[in-house]
């Protein structure tokens, strides 16, 4: 199923699109590809790449009229971990995998580096774009996360431990913001899934310390709220990277639908 997933350009680090919207969405670990050099030095093979990225993340935001999309492996820089730790170079880092044949030599590490910093710079502009146009904005930061890591035959994680949809927030001033979250969570739980309700909920699997959501709550401290949202891979299957297409059109239409619910909440917001 690699056909289907984001492979990018060599060249390509991400796309941007914008909109008259103050809801941003991003989809940051999306990407597969990693720059030639770089992939004869790695360890892994596609699948295992792909089995700790988030594919198809893009297609939650589509219907966004602000969207960013990162095309470049998060084996190759990680942007939702801070510079000192977005290349992993010990097993420790990523899920207790080799990823290097070989260290990589530090010409390689600083090309790296120097795409975490240009997408940073890039993020800051972008934001305070919105920023002037709108005031406040929301960015709906995607990822998704496995919760099958005992083997495709192996009973999945417990439910009461991973909600199909994960709320991020420890990152923010949780009480300022909570108009917007809550209005999302209230949203998103309440969505017909496929002719079900999802089970959505805040800081279980996942608390939202990555670097994307602290940058922005740093940068923009009264008028940016970030929320990282992990969706459980209830819409692909984790060890074969097949897609399920009509679960990724309805999470589609979740996001989509946030989006007034969420304009709405930020005039809530003191």
């Amino acid at each position: 199923m690699l056909d289907d997933i984001d492979r990018g350009d060599e060249h390509a680090w991400w796309t941007t699109q914008r909109g008259a919207s103050p809801i941003v969405g991003t989809a940051i670990h999306n990407g597969h590809a990693v720059r030639q050099n770089l992939l004869l030095n790695m360890a892994l093979d596609d699948d295992e790449r792909l089995r700790e990225e988030d594919p198809f993340t893009a297609e939650t935001i589509r219907g966004l009229a602000n969207r960013i999309i990162f095309h470049r492996s998060r084996f190759e820089i990680d942007l939702n971990r801070a510079r000192d730790g977005a290349i992993y170079l010990r097993p420790e880092q990523a899920w207790g995998l080799k990823v290097w044949r070989a260290p990589p030599s530090d010409a390689e590490l600083a090309e790296s580096l120097a795409v975490h910093d240009a997408y940073y710079g890039m993020l800051e502009n972008y934001l305070r774009g919105v920023e002037a146009q709108h005031g406040r904005f929301v960015v709906l930061d995607m990822h998704s996360y496995n919760h099958r890591r005992a083997g495709p035959s192996a009973p999945p994680t417990e439910a009461s431990d991973a909600p199909e949809i994960n709320i991020g927030t420890s990152s923010m001033d949780r009480s300022r913001w909570a108009p917007v979250v809550d209005a999302f969570m209230n949203f998103a739980a309440d969505f017909d899934f496929l002719g079900r309700r999802l089970d959505v909920r805040e800081n279980i699997a996942f608390e939202g310390r990555g670097e994307q959501t602290r940058f922005i709550h740093e940068r923009f401290p009264q008028n940016g709220c970030a929320i990282a949202v992990e969706f459980k891979k209830v819409f692909m299957d984790e060890w074969t990277g097949a897609p399920d297409w009509q679960a990724l059109a309805s999470l589609q239409a979740l996001v989509a639908g946030a989006a007034p619910v969420l304009e709405r909440a930020l005039r809530e917001v003191a």
